[in-house]
């Protein structure tokens, strides 16, 4: 296969199709906030974390543990999460619990592993 095979050998746009679609893109601000949230997805150690997180609330001491991390770095993976509102915390005493901060983080780990698993 050359480099051509995978690219239009003529040059032509169908014009109704391109408005069609271009009517349905979503703003631009969207698009930037979708790719930091797959950013955020690309580490393999917050995926981790996540996939913990799906099971159960945990506090830091025991995503430390699961992930075979120090709390500091996981602390810091957190913090990453969280900006991204992909988890969200909350302190009980001196102990911090994790959780996720809603279903559609659950929603895109099961398709993302579904996918890769196909």
């Amino acid at each position: 296969m050359n480099q051509e095979d995978d690219i239009c050998q003529i040059k032509t746009i169908n014009k109704e199709k391109v408005n069609r679609v271009k009517k349905q893109l979503m703003q631009e601000d969207t698009f930037l906030e979708m790719s930091e949230t797959f950013k955020t997805l690309g580490d393999k150690t917050r995926v981790k974390i996540l996939h913990a997180l799906s099971k159960e609330e945990l506090c830091v001491c025991d995503i430390s543990a699961v992930v075979e991390m120090s709390m500091s770095l996981v602390s810091h993976q957190l913090r990453i999460l969280r900006d991204k509102k992909l988890v969200k915390y909350r302190k009980q005493g001196k102990t911090v619990y994790y959780s996720l901060d809603d279903d559609h983080i659950v929603q895109l780990l099961k398709m993302a592993y579904e996918h890769v698993n196909e």
